[in-house]
């Protein structure tokens, strides 16, 4: 975990790192809550090991105390931008001091940053696994700071320190970090270190092809967690962006993806962030579970972020028997709430222009609720099956279509008029409610 930047630290942030890719599903062999041979695993605590390496390279004139002062720096800069110099950065002022100047300026606790000296010819290059071989001009590039004021590395200099002592193989980061090539490779050539293979990934750009910011919507993956996102359709979503499965495959398992992964074939391009793409994938997963999963996901999703349309907290078992009735209905786990929120409160709200089905009138309204209370009274198991069976012998008998029938029930059970499937939606009310919601329902049309 990267915390050198003391001025920039949040607090919590490295436990909601942690439980992103704990949501996601994706586990590490070493590091934070799982220690071995590698640790510690926090920057803050191994800055003994940064200060040897820095020791180090001092000591091989490869870096240098700098003790120029903020307001120095900042004239230079100042004037640098208003000669139109081609290079802004420091000018290597203290690269060049002598060793008496040097040890004066320590004698007097003179403040001071460690600089990397930059070869001032040459280039250097990396074969990206991304990018292909790209090359810089060292003279371009200025003695970079590798250790500040307050004793703390940077991130140049911590992160090869890390990468080279924890054995990392393949360095896979951002396309923002494209530019502190030079710096890192002439690191590793002054401490003789091999150097890893690097892989620059593309930028996430908004639908504009913008960066991806605040204003486009959420950027924190809890953010879509609690927007009712399933992890499997996250991970294969953000896997899929820049690269391709086959060309054609959206709905990718990990195993398979991870079987087939090439970081040669992830493009340099940006890619865009799709949210229609990923609420249509989050879909296609949801469809896919069966309804104890389902119906676990919602009880955890609400049991964190309750809603507001329920009077009652729902339990395990009953929202997987609500995620049978909505399972196709879904996009993301919030769109269930406001579909089975009758099956959850205590009252429910419709007008009587709700209730009276078209082409039907209030008497013949009225007649449908009174008959079907009783129909529905002398049903001894009281399941989905025989509660259709019921209705539809009494749509026969009232000599009406079934679907005017059953409209009219609909609206008076779940003050809907498209609601998930009606019969299996009564089966979860329960005789005694479905039977005093029709009486409400009879109240109320005959007080109209």
């Amino acid at each position: 975990m990267e915390d050198t930047d003391q001025n920039r630290l949040v607090e919590g942030s490295i436990d909601h790192q942690k439980e992103s890719l704990e949501w996601l599903g994706i586990d590490w062999d070493e590091g934070l809550g799982k220690p071995g041979e590698f640790g510690p695993y926090v920057q803050s605590e191994r800055l003994h090991i940064y200060h040897e390496i820095t020791d180090t390279l001092i000591e091989s004139e490869n870096a240098y105390r700098c003790f120029c002062s903020p307001d120095r720096l900042k004239e230079l800069r100042q004037e640098q931008r208003s000669k139109k110099m081609d290079r802004i950065g420091y000018d290597g002022h203290c690269r060049g001091l002598s060793s008496y100047e040097r040890a004066e300026n320590l004698d007097s606790g003179r403040e001071y940053v460690v600089r990397f000296a930059m070869p001032t010819e040459g280039t250097s290059f990396v074969d990206d696994l991304i990018r292909g071989k790209v090359e810089f001009e060292n003279g371009l590039v200025e003695d970079f700071v590798i250790l500040k004021s307050d004793k703390f590395p940077t991130y140049h200099l911590a992160s090869v320190v890390d990468d080279h002592l924890m054995n990392i193989t393949h360095v896979l980061r951002g396309e923002e970090w494209l530019s502190s090539v030079p710096r890192h490779i002439q690191i590793y050539h002054s401490l003789g270190w091999d150097i890893p293979f690097f892989a620059h990934l593309p930028t996430i750009l908004a639908p504009d092809r913008s960066k991806l910011s605040k204003r486009h919507g959420a950027t924190s993956i809890m953010e879509y967690k609690q927007m009712g996102f399933v992890p499997e359709a996250m991970v294969n979503f953000l896997s899929l962006l820049g690269w391709s499965y086959d060309g054609e495959t959206e709905i990718v398992e990990l195993s398979d993806m991870i079987s087939r992964f090439d970081i040669s074939e992830v493009n340099g391009s940006g890619a865009v962030f799709d949210m229609e793409k990923l609420t249509w994938m989050n879909g296609n997963y949801i469809r896919q579970m069966d309804s104890a999963h389902l119906g676990d996901l919602l009880y955890d999703f609400w049991t964190q972020y309750p809603p507001r349309e329920f009077d009652r907290e729902p339990d395990r078992e009953s929202s997987r028997k609500v995620a049978s009735l909505v399972s196709e209905r879904l996009k993301t786990l919030t769109d269930a709430a406001p579909l089975v929120a009758f099956l959850y409160s205590n009252e429910i709200e419709y007008s009587v222009d709700q209730l009276i089905q078209k082409q039907m009138d209030h008497s013949a309204t009225l007649a449908i609720l009174e008959e079907g209370k009783y129909f529905l009274k002398d049903i001894q198991e009281f399941s989905a099956q025989n509660i259709e069976t019921e209705l539809r012998i009494l749509a026969d008998k009232l000599k009406l279509k079934p679907r005017h029938v059953l409209g009219t029930i609909r609206v008076a059970t779940s003050g809907q008029k498209i609601s998930p499937p009606l019969f299996g939606s009564l089966e979860f009310l329960g005789k005694s409610r479905t039977i005093n919601l029709i009486d409400q329902a009879v109240n109320k049309l005959q007080a109209n």
